[in-house]
């Protein structure tokens, strides 16, 4: 029998196959919150989420895969009646409609060697599978089969395209996504390996040729200097230049997160003043929350901002800074009362400080630090920075209210974390990128490797899983424009599409041989690069307890 007849002789047509896997996710996952939530509420103590994590952070991930099936459902769909739905994204849908259900019933992969399995969730695996039990079987026909992954990869070869299927975006965003392919294709690709290897700064003019694109204005109104787009346009943005080099897709988020911060929490004077100069690249903002002692627990921050007339006075660590020395605003969370407890005492404060360089790192009184050498993540460079009598004028606390910092920062997590995801898109895409490449020049036994299975499956895969990530990100930054609460689809979106990027550059890796393991290999440095986004904007484990914990509250 043929592919074709056989998806014809299989039963319903796609759109109708997603949306029932959907369906049957849903109630999978409907069983597994009932479970988990009555496993947390019988065990002793107030910490019963923290000692179930196994459990707890298995929901997570599996409430993520009901959120990336029902996401892939949507867009076969809404591709399907626009007329848009071609052979390559029936493949990438069916591909990662098949692996993603089979995951559910045989085990989620949360790390490389942890895996969530139904009885983890409190659930009887021969339930689960009745659930799943008409789209397991169809799928396993028509969904991830060898002949459907090598069909993708041909199809691939024969584009020559970066991006696999249609996203399914509007034509102003495709137009935007061409305009930065171009830029990081022509300013980026060529230069980032050597940036890479030499810690070396992003040059400014490629941040000025950035800010001439309107890339740190993009978000911010109109009305202060920037081009009032939503944050499916920021995904994009991110996505395009995260290909190009990851260092360079982040300096975007540094302002990002400025511009979130003061149109969320700041007076009109400040918006007036600082949001203009983000918009237009003059002002380089970083974010200085994190401090050596405290990681994610901000409600331990010990950094103290002393008020001593007009000025505030900054003393403490932090650390994990990235992109300091060039900037010149810090957005820096202090603990103004030390009196009150956790984030209550917590404040934001908007300093400057003048732009410094490698001779003269931090050119202000009060202000020192410390380069931390890491393995990716460059071009910005990280450091640890020492506050000794900095000082901040009183008019630059955000809001002009003491005690509103952690939630002032909170409002900001749903973009960052969105933001995030696109950026580990962009990195995963430039993984398989490399990939593709290397695997159709590379001959190997007289023939190009690409045409080994164990090759071109894992390319597939990539193809695949990107989309999946794409959807289920797009889908957050869609519900963010339309103002509705999306912490729980964001953090979903960041923990898919960190792992995602991960698991294509390794494989990236795998497919380059002993060669991928050599510095001069692009390869090699997207590893490093992919390695970190699990880690910052949340660590995964982190980002896990947090949607477990959205999961374990609604309906209660």
């Amino acid at each position: 029998m043929s592919l074709a007849a056989a998806r014809s002789d299989s039963g319903p047509d796609l759109a109708t196959l997603a949306r029932q896997a959907a369906e049957a996710l849903d109630a999978v996952l409907a069983d597994a919150v009932y479970s988990v939530r009555a496993r947390v509420a019988a065990g002793p103590g107030g910490r019963a989420l923290d000692r179930e994590q196994r459990a707890t952070h298995g929901l997570a991930w599996l409430a993520t895969y009901a959120e990336a099936v029902r996401q892939l459902a949507a867009y076969t769909t809404r591709m399907t009646e626009a007329g848009r739905f071609g052979e390559v994204e029936d493949l990438v849908v069916r591909i990662g409609l098949g692996e993603y259900v089979a995951q559910v019933a045989g085990g989620i992969p949360m790390s490389q060697g942890e895996f969530v399995r139904p009885a983890d969730l409190g659930l009887d695996t021969a339930d689960v599978l009745r659930r799943l039990g008409p789209s397991l079987d169809v799928l396993a026909a028509v969904g991830n089969t060898p002949e459907n992954r090598a069909r993708l990869v041909e199809l691939m070869r024969a584009h020559h395209g970066a991006t696999v299927g249609d996203c399914g975006i509007e034509d102003t965003y495709e137009q935007i996504r061409e305009e930065m392919r171009k830029f990081a294709d022509s300013e980026v690709i060529p230069h980032a390996h050597g940036w890479h290897r030499a810690n070396a700064y992003i040059p400014m003019e490629t941040v000025q040729h950035m800010a001439d694109l309107g890339v740190f204005g993009l978000t911010i109104p109109e009305e202060y200097g920037g081009m009032g787009l939503g944050k499916e346009s920021m995904c994009v943005v991110s996505e395009e230049l995260s290909r190009g080099y990851i260092g360079v897709g982040s300096l975007g988020t540094r302002s990002e997160i400025a511009a979130e911060l003061i149109l969320g929490g700041g007076t009109e004077e400040q918006k007036a003043y600082w949001l203009p100069k983000i918009a237009s690249g003059e002002i380089l903002p970083t974010a200085v929350f994190t401090e050596p002692n405290t990681g994610s627990d901000l409600a331990s921050l010990r950094t103290r901002a002393t008020r001593e007339g007009d000025v505030y006075v900054v003393n403490g660590n932090k650390t994990w800074i990235t992109h300091p020395v060039r900037a010149d605003l810090m957005t820096l969370l202090v603990r103004t009362n030390p009196k009150d407890p956790g984030y209550q005492g917590l404040s934001m404060l908007l300093a400057e400080k003048p732009r410094g360089d490698d001779a003269t790192p931090f050119p202000a009184e009060g202000m020192s630090g410390t380069e931390i050498e890491v393995l990716g993540y460059r071009g910005m460079k990280e450091y640890e920075i020492a506050f000794d009598g900095f000082t901040v004028p009183a008019a630059n606390l955000l809001g002009g209210v003491e005690g509103q910092g952690f939630k002032q920062l909170m409002q900001t997590f749903e973009a960052a974390r969105i933001q995030t995801a696109a950026r580990a898109i962009g990195v995963a895409q430039a993984a398989m990128e490399e990939a593709l490449s290397y695997a159709e020049t590379r001959v190997q036994f007289g023939q190009p490797i690409v045409a080994f299975p164990r090759v071109s499956d894992k390319i597939a895969m990539m193809a695949a899983e990107i989309m999946i990530a794409r959807q289920i990100t797009y889908f957050a930054a869609k519900e963010k424009d339309e103002g509705k609460r999306c912490d729980l689809e964001a953090g979903m979106a960041k923990l898919l599409a960190a792992r995602v990027a991960w698991a294509a550059a390794d494989n990236a890796v795998q497919i380059h041989g002993g060669n991928g393991f050599a510095l001069e290999y692009r390869i090699s440095r997207i590893l490093c690069d992919a390695r970190i986004l699990s880690i910052f904007e949340g660590a995964a484990e982190i980002q896990a307890q947090v949607i477990a914990r959205r999961l374990m509250d609604r309906g209660n």
